[in-house]
């Protein structure tokens, strides 16, 4: 059996994140990934059974380090405005810093393999009961009001990724030049937690 090599598998990587995130899903084969590695299409199965395997693989990685650098220093038990200020500065500094992967993940999860990369491991559970955990405190504690999940999630987080797709396309609305700032990103956020509270 052939040794897996970290550096090609790094390489393998990173070009399959670029072809999905440029031509999405249709645009993506594991003959054009190959070619675009400089490696033989057998070399790939080394790592991976198929494509899906190798898209599921990908997504589930980018996901977990996504989902860990949001709950960097931050614990379900802080009070609602701190503790939703730190997810918002975790969530912006891996977006800023990994543009390409979030792309990725965002193409992925609203595909079927979306659903796969969530229930692969329990990981992912853990993440979502921290968020539940963090969301019934602040209801029990009365920091915000009662809603249903889907509108708190669209107030909570919304502003935070409407001024990040800004930065990401250097633009605002009319094309008008844009990098987000920690005071753009304050602004939105208190004007957010006064929408959320009682």
């Amino acid at each position: 059996m052939r040794v897996r090599d970290i550096d090609k598998e790094k390489l393998v990587i990173a070009n399959a994140i670029d072809q999905i995130v440029q031509d999405g899903f249709q645009g993506f084969s594991m003959n054009k990934l190959a070619k675009a590695c400089n490696i033989s299409v057998g070399t790939l199965y080394i790592y991976y059974k198929d494509k899906d395997d190798l898209i599921q693989k990908i997504g589930a990685t980018v996901a977990l380090e996504f989902f860990s650098d949001t709950i960097k220093n931050f614990s379900p038990e802080m009070s609602f405005e701190e503790g939703l200020w730190i997810q918002w500065v975790n969530r912006a500094h891996f977006t800023m810093k990994y543009p390409k992967q979030v792309a990725f993940f965002e193409i992925i999860k609203h595909s079927p393999h979306g659903e796969i990369i969530l229930n692969s491991t329990t990981k992912f559970s853990d993440f979502r009961m921290i968020m539940k955990q963090f969301i019934d405190n602040a209801l029990h504690k009365k920091e915000i009001s009662p809603m249903t999940f889907e509108a708190f999630w669209a107030v909570a987080y919304g502003p935070l990724y409407t001024l990040l797709n800004f930065h990401t396309d250097g633009k605002s609305m009319g094309g008008k030049p844009f990098v987000l700032t920690d005071t753009i990103m304050k602004e939105a956020f208190q004007a957010t937690i006064k929408a959320l509270k009682p």
